[in-house]
């Protein structure tokens, strides 16, 4: 290993920087594969209601993928800001860079991308995962082996427990108290397609509506550690604080999304349970076989022949025959 190509020659080569989360990918793949299977059988659905189960099927599976989705993303709040800062520790170098701070269930990630990428001779764009799940300290002991730059260790010091701003204890139990109803909503999420597939619509809708309702919960104990006092993060001669971001946007309008489906559902079972029965039913095209003719039929003699039908008595009068 030598000085040149932008290595240092006594720490580790530096990492790619992030470009999409493996988990959410798998997730996303899953899904489109059930998307796939399940559009195949609308070729075999007769009549309008070919339509109307494309628009259910997809309808649910966004609604499922985005809960679970919901549980990995990182950007359920997030701050950033463009700011001069010290590059490395015992080095007065300045570089011009974008810091970015995210926020998800389950831990941070804090993005440093030079303005331009390349300054001092290396370049600077760096995406670091720190996760609270079983303890960050751990985390930001290999970020001060591996010699981050000094914007991400900053951060990250910031969510160690002897960090006097206390956003460890803020962000992981929330973030825990959101993940479990979040998956609590997942599976009121799976109840409610079996419900749909049986004769008790009125119930899936009751179902949709737990679904919505756990999602805002989960909205709601993440909002505990918003609501806290924020600390400010101070890099250079600026400074920034976390706001709502993507994901939280995402989980109000699924939530919402939810409790427009169950009201509507519980609302039109009581106003038109049969045509309600008829539509989500499986046999919903069953009545067509009956607007079909059949013509007369005919009866063959030589079975009839010598058969004697006697016309119908009570049984007080088959007693005394």
């Amino acid at each position: 290993m030598t000085f040149y190509d932008d290595i240092y020659p006594f720490y580790p080569l530096q990492r790619t920087a992030f470009i999409f989360s493996g988990r959410l990918l798998t997730i996303i793949l899953v899904f489109l594969v059930l998307a796939v299977s399940l559009l195949l059988i609308l070729p075999g659905i007769r009549g309008k209601s070919r339509l109307f189960w494309m628009f259910r099927i997809l309808t649910s599976l966004f609604i499922g993928v985005v809960i679970v989705a919901l549980n990995f993303t990182s950007d359920w709040a997030e701050g950033r800001v463009t700011t001069n800062a010290t590059y490395k520790s015992f080095s007065d170098a300045v570089v011009n860079v974008d810091i970015g701070l995210h926020v998800g269930l389950y831990g941070i990630n804090v993005t440093l991308r030079g303005n331009p990428v390349v300054q001092l001779n290396e370049t600077i764009n760096y995406n670091e995962m720190f996760s609270w799940q079983d303890s960050i300290e751990k985390d930001y002991e290999e970020a001060l082996e591996r010699g981050l730059p000094n914007p991400i260790l900053y951060i990250a010091e910031k969510f160690t427990m002897h960090s006097p701003c206390g956003l460890i204890f803020q962000y992981r139990f929330s973030g825990r108290y959101a993940s479990a109803t979040l998956w609590t909503a997942f599976c009121c999420w799976m109840l409610t397609n079996i419900l749909f597939s049986m004769p008790v619509i009125l119930y899936a809708g009751y179902m949709m509506l737990a679904t919505a309702a756990f999602v805002f919960f989960s909205m709601a104990s993440f909002s505990t550690a918003m609501n806290a006092p924020q600390c400010v993060f101070s890099l250079g001669s600026d400074s920034f604080v976390t706001a709502y971001s993507h994901s939280f946007w995402l989980a109000l309008a699924t939530g919402l999304l939810c409790a427009v489906i169950g009201s509507l559902v519980v609302l039109l079972n009581f106003l038109i349970p049969e045509k309600m029965k008829e539509a989500f039913s499986v046999g919903v095209d069953s009545d067509e076989n009956d607007r079909y003719s059949y013509g007369n039929g005919y009866v063959n003699s030589v079975f009839v022949d010598g058969v004697i039908i006697y016309p119908m008595t009570s049984k007080f009068s088959a007693a005394h025959i």
